[in-house]
């Protein structure tokens, strides 16, 4: 009879264990899917990425960088295009990391002057320190004029430093 009993109880005590081990898990489980990406979202991990437009225009007047906003949506084929192409072109990550104030968005800003000829993603825009969006640095899209493709690194490069340049030269 005491065996029976000790039996039972070690039952009773799986169970429990059993209850709170799949309770554990779904709490980390939860907890994972809520925790926020990282800034950079894959862009590329040396970079320091700022969290917001307003963070960033900030960061541009005190630094004296140009600020890039990368406009992009997650499940958008284009945009992971666009960002494989981004991480493997060495001498953008190395610019974006020195030269520059980095943001990257997944939603609208509500800012109109980052959408000059509309909203559609990918989309990069180069920003100088006083706040003006450079209008004027352009790909090579006439429909889409701050797009670029995965096989446009060498001219989103050379527009990067033609930000750097017009930066200097005009302050």
């Amino acid at each position: 009879m005491l065996t029976r009993g000790r039996g039972a109880m070690l039952r009773w005590v799986v169970l429990a264990l059993f209850i709170s081990l799949c309770a554990i898990a779904e709490a980390q489980s939860k907890k994972a899917k809520t925790a926020p990406p990282p800034p950079s979202r894959g862009w590329g991990k040396n970079i320091k990425w700022v969290k917001n437009y307003e963070e960033g225009l900030a960061e541009s007047a005190k630094s004296q960088k140009p600020l890039i906003v990368i406009h992009h949506l997650d499940n958008c084929p284009h945009s992971k295009a666009l960002k494989e192409a981004f991480v493997a072109h060495k001498s953008i990550q190395k610019m974006a990391k020195e030269d520059f104030i980095m943001l990257n968005v997944v939603e609208e800003t509500g800012d109109k002057h980052l959408a000059p000829d509309g909203y559609y993603v990918p989309r990069i825009l180069f920003v100088d320190p006083s706040h003006t969006v450079r209008a004027d640095i352009v790909g090579e899209y006439k429909d889409r004029l701050y797009t670029y493709s995965p096989d446009d690194m060498e001219l989103l490069a050379a527009n990067m430093k033609k930000a750097k340049l017009l930066l200097h030269s005009e302050l």
